[in-house]
């Protein structure tokens, strides 16, 4: 029994680490969110063959990328301006910790607020570059079709101090989300091809 145990427990091992592209991959897929003459100097976060998200490689510009989830159908990577991080930092350990979305925009709209989570004081760019699971191949990293989604975060705007509806009213067209908030961001969905 404890050698069956023993082989289930190997298998389960090998079975993460096929399911995990190479960190050179993840590398690959990851910067294709970020504007082309940024994608050689951006840190990369992805995941290990135990599936844990650590660091893939340091950057040396302002942009961080983040490896799309080997357990997630399709490939979606995204790229965001480094002031966002301690945002986007925060938002992951309560999400580690358990917690629903309404919860962690809760905390952080709390804690934005008491200046304990710095937001950034600009408007910044995440990007995100997506594909159906047809369209990736995990293997050589390679995607048939793909598209962007741009999020301009701007804390605190709002539909008055930007001019922008507060949903879409054609397609790609800008529009705020989340207004008056911590995390209120500009969306601008990409027009379906179809």
């Amino acid at each position: 029994m404890k050698f069956i145990y023993m082989f289930l427990l190997i298998i389960s091992a090998s079975m993460c680490y096929a399911q995990t592209p190479s960190a050179e991959i993840q590398i690959k897929t990851a910067v294709l969110a970020a504007p082309e003459d940024k994608r050689a100097a951006a840190m990369v976060y992805g995941y290990d063959a135990k599936g844990e998200f650590v660091v893939l490689r340091k950057g040396t510009n302002e942009m961080i990328c983040i490896a799309d989830n080997p357990n997630q159908a399709g490939l979606s990577v995204s790229c965001y301006h480094k002031d966002l991080e301690p945002f986007m930092a925060r938002g992951r350990a309560l999400k580690d910790e358990g917690k629903s979305f309404q919860e962690i925009f809760d905390m952080r709209e709390a804690e934005a607020k008491s200046g304990k989570l710095v937001m950034p004081k600009q408007a910044c760019n995440l990007q995100v570059y997506s594909a159906k699971a047809e369209d990736y191949n995990a293997t050589t990293g390679e995607v048939a079709k793909g598209s962007f989604r741009y999020v301009v975060y701007i804390p605190w705007a709002t539909a008055a101090s930007t001019g922008l509806p507060i949903k879409p009213e054609a397609p790609g067209m800008p529009w705020i989300m989340d207004p008056g908030t911590h995390r209120a961001h500009i969306m601008i969905n990409p027009v379906s091809k179809d």
